[in-house]
């Protein structure tokens, strides 16, 4: 089976369902194995439920055309914001242990306490927290989750490529 030749309904209604798997996994490895989320990992998960909610509908929708590129878009604005994301808390991970930001306030408390520009300032300057590298299966999470957000919004644009069957 080639992702490449899949219809485009087939190829988002695959992309919800990894997106929907991957924060099934989040879930368990917040729950399960106990690896307590920080900021970054929150607004990564966010991310994949944006992508996911797009990926939905617009598997569900199936439009012809230019449609598709409509949510082939919206798909690649959470991808890119993951990437954005992932790629800032990567970066928060390798540095060296005296570079690493104080941990901060969690996110619940900033988002009460900060306007929302502020908190995001906040969020992104990172935190003792998001430094913490909890590898899984050899790479920490932030570098699976880049993976799968380009492998996701390659998904995305394969499907909007690709030519209708009937005209």
């Amino acid at each position: 089976m080639n992702p490449f030749r899949w219809s485009y309904r087939v190829s988002f209604l695959v992309g919800f369902l990894v997106c929907a798997g991957l924060l099934g996994f989040a879930l368990y490895a917040e729950y399960g194995l106990g690896m307590t989320p920080c900021p970054l990992c929150v607004f990564q998960r966010i991310a994949f439920l944006f992508m996911a909610l797009f990926f939905l509908v617009g598997g569900l929708h199936a439009p012809r055309g230019n449609g598709r590129w409509a949510y082939a878009g919206l798909v690649l604005v959470g991808a890119v914001g993951g990437i954005v994301t992932a790629g800032r808390h990567l970066w928060l991970q390798t540095l060296p242990a005296d570079q690493v930001p104080s941990c901060g306030p969690g996110l619940g408390y900033m988002l009460d306490a900060f306007p929302f520009s502020r908190m995001l300032k906040l969020v992104f300057t990172g935190s003792g927290e998001c430094a913490k590298v909890e590898p899984i299966l050899g790479l920490p999470m932030p570098a699976w989750t880049l993976l799968w957000y380009v492998a996701l919004a390659v998904l995305a644009i394969a499907a909007a490529r690709r030519r209708s069957a009937v005209k």
